[in-house]
């Protein structure tokens, strides 16, 4: 039987609803696609949902690959992982589709403060950043400083705000396409 690859699902703050695109994906091939889910959504704690992170590729590593799909605070979460997981956890990922990124250094939000500053270490694997040139959340100039310093490559879609729910996508194939690529 040959190894099956899992996509992690790391939605942001206060999660994923069901018209965003990560929550359509899930539900379109749950096999394929497993939602990390945290203690509390509304009120993050950074150690906790990195420590989620890293206990949900621990479990995955063991049917195959692992792809990340981030968004928002997910994507802080993820850079965070890749900045303090063991080796042997990181070796299992194939991959990470990083989507609108919050930049969380700057948010006047008092439950994000905690996960600050954004860690900008290299991924050791192949990233994908995309970012609107819309977000509040992040300037397009930040996001493309995250994707650098992620070695990652940026995808700037247009205008489209947070990339979210909110943003219209619907399934998001374009989404599906990047994710494809990696």
């Amino acid at each position: 039987m040959p190894d099956r690859t899992t996509h992690l699902v790391l939605p942001g703050y206060q999660n994923s609803g069901p018209e965003h695109w990560q929550t359509r994906w899930e539900a379109a091939e749950p096999e394929a696609f497993r939602r990390v889910e945290q203690a509390d959504w509304d009120h993050p704690e950074q150690s906790d949902w990195v420590a989620r992170v890293d206990a949900a590729v621990a479990a995955a590593a063991a049917e195959g690959p692992v792809v990340l799909v981030a968004h928002s605070l997910g994507c802080v979460t993820a850079a965070r992982w890749v900045a303090t997981a063991p080796a042997e956890r990181i070796a299992a990922v194939r991959g990470a589709l990083l989507v609108a990124p919050a930049d969380i250094d700057t948010a006047e939000v008092p439950e994000l403060v905690g996960f600050r500053p954004v860690a900008l270490e290299r991924f050791p694997f192949p990233t994908v950043v995309v970012s609107s040139t819309d977000d509040p959340w992040v300037s397009p100039e930040r996001a493309r400083e995250f994707a650098r310093a992620w070695g990652a490559r940026y995808v700037e879609p247009g205008a489209y705000g947070h990339l979210n729910s909110d943003s219209g996508l619907g399934d998001w194939p374009e989404g599906r396409k990047l994710l494809a690529e990696l």
